[in-house]
């Protein structure tokens, strides 16, 4: 411990910014000292240390001392508590036992909550055993359903009942670590066959790592939905809390967590190594989501050397520099385990275009063995569990939109309501709908008292820019009126005329932490101030919340992530402002003062084809400004499209910009494009979406989630449920319609092929009455395949997603929410049409 404690002072000492981070490096003594105040025993005091060496600023500031010694005191009961808390080594406890932080969501004290259910719950198990009834524990609380970025804190998704993967995964880790168990999140940054991305659980037993789907409970360990996308994984990594000396592959290094790469453990795998020039930026990049995104950067060492250990498919690496004239950056496509040079031969404004072809790993399916005994005991447990979080779910109430929102927050949304009336609805609503299901009775109340209550209701530009408290994805705290006393009459005074002057207060009166935050994790605006440090990015955050709390309008553009305030010399409500650029970092890049009068408009020109009538912004394509060489995505909304956002020219300021598009194959592989150019005046750009009629094209988007009344039972079920990971047929038809009596026969003339591929054909009615006029002539259809089931469409919710105007439509999709092939209408041979495309498709 004192050897760590000396390290920790020596590196402080040592670096180059140490002088500017002086108040910072004080309060954290502070704290610090603060908490092993606080101890009671030589464990805790070493245990609350070693979190104080290692916590971020953020968690360090914005957390109390007696919290943290609160949820270690309670680690160190389960330790001593559990059968197998002295069989954990040392370093795998400290390391995936100890902290509380799992992911970028909010701490909360989920631990002490939660502790003795679990340990009842595991009482008289094997560590294995114990493993594996915490997750059904997880299922019984949350279930999956995706939901905007912002991670929710474990008691948080308990009370709403679910939340996407990252969530789930950060759940799970919680929940087994309070009962002793080492675990950790293991995050795929983006598939390299698919537009998504996945977050697990691993988990320490016996001696080795193990993996499970988070709230996805299965008989055995090593089994998951995803064993087999794993298997074609490039990258998947995992922070780990502190200086970890583990056997696992060492991405990177930071002050807080140690970076490792797990992806042998799932995929084959080889080290790729570039060469590039001296100290360049390099950045290993997959086609996902309309662009290329980063899933490893570093710096290439003083030969020009960089590495990187992936899964057997293609990348796209990136490598860029500043110089004096200007940043320079290179671009090449490799293939894992191939040696490439990477010259920088580009400039940023230069006007170039190339096509890739990437093509992910080929993957395989080992799956541990399971008897059927196991998975229908498992199959019956889920059941349960199911049932009693619908028993739960059932208990919210059902009032009026802002109150079914809420879900298990209900009471705190229902009191500020009761309080504030039309003032605390017209806040509300600026809120994201995670925040009603999270926030806090304290701070929204806190928020509405320190704001012009009847600006609230009369100004809508004043509700979301100065009354709302959410500013970016950080967790909603009690800022506004510790900002609003923070500064004499004659400051605000001066601030609201020209809040230029605020930004420059802010930019020499608060110090730039640029060393203890590598996670970038959000601090408080008024924890910030207090300690008068923070990083860069938080310190935007901070001058929002004091622009707002001083009544002036200001946001972190979501586009840009540019830091704005509203020009003081337009009219303060009506039109949107015009949108000038606060000024934090003493050599900020070069970048507009001015948004609302930009200095270009782009326009994309792109000819329709069919099923790719308008392509979407992040499935198809995405935009990206060159930063030091470096592109940065442009935040556009999940809605805009070509037609929507580029077709008649979209407004955006003067500079270096990259396109990229890409049309995925249903074998993962992607025909993808890149337009560089420099925008200014009026810049006219082709978006091409490239094609191959060999193969068979991703051609859209369906939601297996969506639910339907299975037949005959008529109970509701995902579509997912239904038929598991893969590819499926889903049509919609009509009873006693010839054209869609047609779609049934030619299932039953390829009855036996479609039995053969073996995958679920479901075809729904529009309603009961369908149903059943179907089911009264049902005895013409007497061949139709095993593998075909019958629902009922009864929301409308999937007709509307298939968008067709006539019955039958059929298309072939799977569980990543691909579609591959579409029919819609009177079609002779569909039976046909189906099998040919199957036949292209990889099992």
């Amino acid at each position: 411990m004192m050897q760590r404690t000396l390290c920790l002072a020596l590196l402080l000492l040592s670096l180059p910014v140490a002088k500017a981070a002086t108040a910072q490096e004080t309060a954290r003594l502070q704290i610090r000292s603060q908490a092993l105040a606080l101890t009671q025993t030589p464990a805790e005091r070493e245990a609350v240390s070693f979190l104080y060496d290692y916590m971020s600023w953020p968690d360090v500031a914005d957390y109390t001392p007696d919290f943290y010694v609160g949820q270690t005191r309670c680690t160190l009961r389960a330790r001593e508590e559990m059968p197998w808390g002295q069989s954990v080594p040392e370093r795998e406890w400290r390391h995936f036992v100890l902290p509380l932080r799992v992911n970028n969501e909010h701490l909360d004290s989920f631990r002490t909550a939660c502790y003795d259910e679990l340990a009842r719950r595991v009482s008289g198990l094997s560590m294995q055993e114990a493993a594996l009834e915490v997750n059904h524990w997880c299922h019984e609380y949350v279930t999956y359903k995706p939901s905007d970025a912002r991670t929710s804190s474990p008691l948080a998704s308990m009370r709403t009942a679910y939340g996407r993967c990252g969530e789930e995964s950060t759940f799970t880790v919680s929940a087994l670590r309070a009962v002793g168990i080492p675990a950790r999140q293991v995050y795929t940054p983006r598939w390299a066959h698919t537009d998504d991305n996945h977050a697990w659980v691993e988990v320490w037993v016996d001696g080795g790592w193990h993996f499970l789907g988070a709230c996805e409970p299965e008989p055995v360990l090593d089994l998951g939905w995803f064993n087999q996308p794993a298997s074609r994984g490039m990258m998947m990594h995992t922070r780990v809390f502190g200086r970890y000396d583990g056997p696992e592959d060492k991405v990177s290094f930071a002050p807080t967590f140690t970076e490792i790469n797990v992806t042998p453990g799932y995929a084959e795998t080889t080290r790729t190594h570039i060469t590039t020039e001296p100290g360049a930026t390099v950045e290993f990049k997959l086609y996902n989501y309309g662009e290329f995104y980063t899933i490893y950067r570093t710096t290439a060492d003083s030969a020009g050397r960089a590495s990187i250990v992936t899964g057997m498919g293609d990348m796209i690496v990136w490598a860029s520099a500043r110089r004096p004239d200007g940043a320079a950056y290179g671009v090449r496509q490799v293939h894992a385990g191939c040696a490439t040079t990477v010259p920088l031969d580009r400039r940023e404004g230069d006007s170039w275009q190339a096509d890739y072809t990437l093509t992910p790993p080929a993957g395989t399916t080992q799956l541990p063995a399971v008897s059927p005994e196991a998975a229908a005991l498992n199959e019956r447990r889920k059941a349960t569990e199911d049932s009693l979080r619908t028993a739960y779910v059932a208990t919210f109430p059902q009032g009026e939109e802002l109150i079914r929102m809420s879900r298990g927050n209900h009471a705190n949304v229902s009191r500020l309501l009761e309080k504030y009336g039309q003032a605390g609805r017209t806040l509300l609503r600026t809120l994201s709908e995670k925040d009603l299901r999270d926030l806090d009775f304290d701070v929204i109340d806190h928020h509405l008292q320190n704001v012009s209550l009847p600006l609230i209701t009369d100004e809508p530009l004043y509700a979301r820019y100065v009354a709302c408290p959410r500013i970016a994805t950080e967790h909603l705290s009690a800022w506004r009126k510790p900002l609003q006393e923070a500064f004499t009459p004659k400051q605000k005074d001066s601030f609201r005329e020209n809040p230029a002057l605020l930004a420059e207060w802010l930019r020499t009166q608060v110090e730039t932490d640029s060393v203890w935050n590598p996670s970038s994790t959000w601090l408080s605006p008024e924890k910030a101030l207090r300690h008068r440090c923070c990083d860069v990015r938080n310190k935007g955050l901070l001058f929002v919340a004091a622009a707002r709390s001083l009544g002036i309008m200001a946001r972190i553009d979501e586009v840009t992530g540019l830091v704005q305030y509203a020009d003081p010399d337009t009219p303060p409500f009506g039109d949107e402002p015009s949108w000038l650029t606060a000024r934090l970092q003493d050599a900020a890049p070069a970048e507009p003062s001015r948004t609302g009068a930009e200095e270009t408009c782009l326009a994309l020109t792109y000819t329709p084809r069919q099923y790719m009538e308008n392509p979407a912004y992040y499935y198809h394509f995405t935009l990206s400004r060159l930063e030091a060489g470096s592109p940065r995505l442009q935040e556009y909304g999940e809605e805009d499209s070509w037609q929507g956002k580029f077709q008649g020219g979209q407004p955006l300021a003067a500079g270096p910009y990259v396109l990229v598009s890409g049309t995925r194959m249903a074998d993962g592989s992607v025909l993808a494009h890149l337009e560089a150019f420099r925008a200014e005046g009026s810049t006219t750009v082709p978006l091409v979406m490239r094609q191959d009629t060999t193969g068979v094209q991703v051609i859209g988007q369906f939601n297996s989630e969506n639910l339907y009344a299975a037949l005959p039972s008529g109970q509701t079920q995902s579509i997912l449920a239904h038929t598991g990971r893969g590819y499926y047929v889903v049509g919609l038809i009509r009873a006693n319609h010839e054209p869609s009596n047609h779609v049934l026969h030619d299932l039953e003339q390829m009855r036996s092929e479609l039995e053969a591929w073996g995958r679920p054909i479901l075809l729904l009615f529009p309603d009961v009455d369908e149903y059943l006029r179907f089911k009264d002539n049902s005895a013409e259809f007497t061949n139709l395949p095993a593998t075909l089931s019958l629902g009922i469409d009864s929301t409308g919710a999937i007709a509307a997603e298939i968008a067709s105007a006539e019955r039958p439509a059929i298309l072939i999709g799977d569980t990543f929410n691909r579609v591959v092939f579409r029919s819609e209408g009177y079609t002779i041979g569909i039976g046909d049409k189906l099998m040919r495309t199957i036949g292209k498709l990889k099992p």
